[in-house]
């Protein structure tokens, strides 16, 4: 059984130890846990504004203080982006080439590093709100699905949006809209809920990224935005090197999701 980890620092020691290997959904409750997406600096404007034009998939939590330097202060204490996530993806001209633990062999100077928002964090509120989440109580990582949604373009950035996937009875998915409602900085309320078709998605039980989880009858599939949606523009743009989180694998900050909330 996957340890539990209290705290974000207690966990991303034991990342940075190797100790602790999989997906974060769960760990250190009540803390912001985010997306990664590493560019170069001459690239770093496109995605940037790419973010500020698609804020519901690509929200903004925090970006490098100046390029080069791999200690993100702003999301917690002695936080180091080259070793804190439990597995990170090497993408070259738009291609995933390698998936690794540890980024310090491919760290350069240029290299500007953006935190996005992730909707691990909103589950915490679901939670105590006595909802069910199903990746959760399967000990699952959350199916993602790529969808026919077109995200803005910006730059050299443009694509569509991938989504995270969580079921519930028509009476639950609605107060989990009114709850995700108050976390615009972690993806916000959902983008469908219903139909899987009607975006794109063929097969609910198939998912691009993550684990299927069980679709019970009466339930219907709630569809929310999703972090993994800059590695699809990432596909598209092919920008000549990146780094990013492995789906699922996220950076957890010591950040509390309280912050977050506005009302």
């Amino acid at each position: 059984m996957t340890q539990l980890f209290a705290q974000p620092a207690e966990l991303r020691r034991a990342i940075r130890s190797g100790a602790f290997t999989g997906n974060t959904s769960g760990q250190a409750p009540g803390f912001v846990q985010c997306n990664l997406a590493i560019l170069s600096k001459d690239w770093a404007a496109d995605f940037l504004q790419f973010c500020q034009k698609n804020p519901k998939p690509c929200p903004l939590i925090a970006m490098s203080d100046e390029p080069g330097n791999p200690l993100m202060s702003a999301a917690g204490e002695n936080l180091d982006i080259r070793t804190d996530l439990p597995r990170y993806r090497i993408w070259r001209e738009g291609k995933l080439v390698e998936e690794v633990a540890d980024v310090s062999d491919h760290w350069r100077d240029d290299l500007v590093t953006f935190l996005i928002g992730c909707s691990f964090s909103f589950e915490e509120a679901l939670l105590a709100d006595g909802l069910e989440i199903r990746n959760l109580s399967e000990g699952k990582n959350v199916p993602m699905f790529n969808t026919n949604l077109a995200c803005q373009p910006a730059g050299r950035f443009s694509g569509n949006l991938v989504v995270s996937m969580r079921p519930f009875v028509p009476s639950d998915a609605i107060r989990m809209i009114q709850i995700c409602s108050r976390f615009p900085s972690v993806h916000g309320a959902p983008v469908h809920f219903g139909d899987p078709a009607a975006i794109g998605i063929a097969d609910v039980n198939a998912p691009d990224y993550g684990d299927a989880v069980t679709l019970k009858a009466g339930e219907v599939p709630v569809f929310t935005a999703c972090g993994v949606t800059p590695q699809a523009a990432i596909m598209q743009a092919k920008p000549p090197f990146c780094i990013t989180h492995s789906p699922g694998c996220m950076l957890v900050t010591d950040i509390p999701n309280a912050k977050l909330a506005i009302f």
